[in-house]
C-alpha cells in the first residue's frame, strides 16, 4: 500500500494561511469555493488541514482581526500565519518532514526574506549581499574563508578585497562557487544551481564532481546538479534586474512569466493552458504584483479571476 507523502513545509503554511483568511470575518462564497479547489487539488492539502482540525484547541489562541488598516494589517495577518505554522510545526509537521528536503533549515538561517521581500547587506569585510524574495542564507566567516550557504532562493553578491586574503565560496545543496573578484547571481531551485556572472569571474565544482572545475567569466551563465555540469551559455543582461525591484522579461510565453511572478506573492496565481504560449516583453515593477496583473489585459487577450486574496487565475477572454 503507497501512503501518501506529509505535507511539505510550502503545503502547511499554504494551511496556515488558509485558516487565517478563513477566519478573518465571514468568507465570501467565491473564497469558501478557492479553498475548496485549493483541498482537491492535492492530497496533502486536505491532510494540512485535517491537521488543523485536530489542534483547534491549541489554534484559538490566534483571533484574526477584522477590517484591519492595510499596511499594519499586512502585517498583523502576516503574525497570525506564523502563529498558526509554528503551531502546526510544533504538533508533528516538523518531525514528518525529511531534513534534507525541507525548509525547515531555513527557519533557523543566519538571514531569510519572506515572499516578496528583498534585502541589501553589507558584510563584515565590506562584500555586499542582496537576497532575493524567499531565501534563506548561512553566513560563516573563518581565519581561512568566507563563506555564504544559500539554503532556498537567490542573491546577488559583490565582493571586497579582504584584508586577509580569504577565499570567499558559496555553497548550495549542488556544490560551490567560488569568486575571483566579481560580481555575481546564484540561483538554487528544484535540484539546480544557476551562477550568472555580471563582473569578472568565478569557478564552479559541482558536488560530486569536486575535480571539476569550471570557471564562468562576465557575461557567461552556468547550471549545474550535483552531479552534472551544463554548457556555459550567454548570461541574461537582466539576471539581476530583482536588484533593482524590477523583473525584466524579452519574448517570454506567458506561461513562463507567470511562474516567475508567483515567486513574488503568496498564495496560488495560475495561467490557463489556452493562453500559455502567449509572448510577452517589457520591464515589471515587483512592487505591486497585482497592478502587474492588470495591466497585462490591456495587452494581451486575458482576464484575471481572483477567488481569494491567495488564489488568482489568468484565463482566456
Amino acid at each position: 500500500m503507497v501512503h501518501p507523502q506529509p505535507p511539505d513545509y510550502a503545503t502547511l503554511e499554504a494551511a496556515a494561511r488558509w485558516y487565517v483568511d478563513m477566519r478573518e470575518g465571514v468568507p465570501s462564497e467565491t473564497t469558501r469555493e478557492a479553498h475548496q479547489r485549493w483541498l482537491a487539488c492535492d492530497p496533502r492539502h486536505r491532510q494540512a488541514w485535517e491537521r488543523l482540525a485536530r489542534l483547534q484547541d491549541k489554534l484559538g489562541q490566534v483571533n484574526p482581526g477584522i477590517a484591519r488598516p492595510t499596511l499594519s494589517g499586512a502585517r498583523a495577518k502576516r503574525r497570525d500565519v506564523l502563529k498558526v505554522l509554528s503551531i502546526l510545526l510544533m504538533a508533528g509537521g516538523a518531525g514528518s518532514l525529511a531534513w534534507n528536503t525541507t525548509p525547515m533549515p531555513t527557519l533557523m538561517a543566519d538571514q531569510r526574506t519572506g515572499t516578496g521581500e528583498r534585502r541589501r547587506l553589507r558584510l563584515d569585510d565590506g562584500t555586499q549581499l542582496q537576497l532575493n524574495t524567499a531565501t534563506a542564507v548561512d553566513i560563516r566567516y573563518s581565519d581561512r574563508l568566507r563563506e555564504v550557504r544559500l539554503l532556498a532562493g537567490e542573491i546577488q553578491i559583490q565582493t571586497a578585497r579582504d584584508s586577509l586574503a580569504r577565499p570567499f565560496v558559496v555553497h548550495t545543496a549542488e556544490g560551490s562557487i567560488r569568486a575571483l573578484g566579481t560580481r555575481f547571481v546564484v540561483r538554487h531551485e528544484a535540484g539546480l544551481t544557476q551562477v550568472s556572472v555580471q563582473e569578472h569571474a568565478v569557478e564552479v565544482r559541482a558536488a560530486d564532481l569536486p575535480g571539476s572545475a569550471v570557471r564562468v567569466d562576465a557575461g557567461q551563465q552556468l547550471v549545474f546538479r550535483q552531479d552534472a555540469l551544463q554548457s556555459l551559455r550567454p548570461a541574461n543582461p537582466q539576471a539581476d534586474a530583482w536588484t533593482r525591484d524590477m523583473l525584466v522579461v524579452n519574448d517570454w510565453c506567458l506561461a513562463d512569466f507567470v511562474d516567475e511572478l508567483q515567486r513574488y506573492r503568496p498564495g496560488h496565481l495560475g495561467c490557463d493552458p489556452a493562453i500559455a504560449s502567449l509572448r510577452i516583453s517589457g520591464a515589471f515593477h515587483l512592487g505591486d504584483t497585482d497592478t502587474i496583473l492588470d495591466n497585462l489585459t490591456s495587452t494581451l487577450p486575458v482576464r484575471i479571476r481572483r477567488f481569494s486574496r491567495f488564489w488568482t487565475s489568468l484565463q482566456p477572454v
